[in-house]
């Protein structure tokens, strides 16, 4: 990355923009803090936690997914708060 910076400087064509639409930027935010709070109360990775919570025919491993697509649902519905598109 450093040896694109150094070539894109060198060309004249280094102009970083960050036009980062407020919305976007919360959603973001808001994105981010949620799946620290779900990997803290799992106890680290959560991804990790359901993994092998399914490969041990655990309880808890099944309702993450329930708990999960429930939360991508409402993760969808939420995104025209937003303005994101569901593309």
């Amino acid at each position: 990355m450093i040896g694109a910076f150094v070539a894109a400087g060198a060309a004249g064509r280094f102009s970083p923009r960050f036009e980062i639409p407020i919305l976007s930027l919360m959603a973001a935010v808001l994105g981010g803090l949620l799946m620290g709070y779900g990997a803290r109360i799992a106890f680290g990775c959560n991804m990790g936690a359901f993994f092998s919570g399914v490969a041990s025919t655990s309880l808890h491993g099944w309702l993450w997914i329930v708990s999960a697509l429930a939360g991508t649902w409402i993760g969808i519905k939420m995104r025209p708060w937003f303005n994101l598109r569901n593309s």
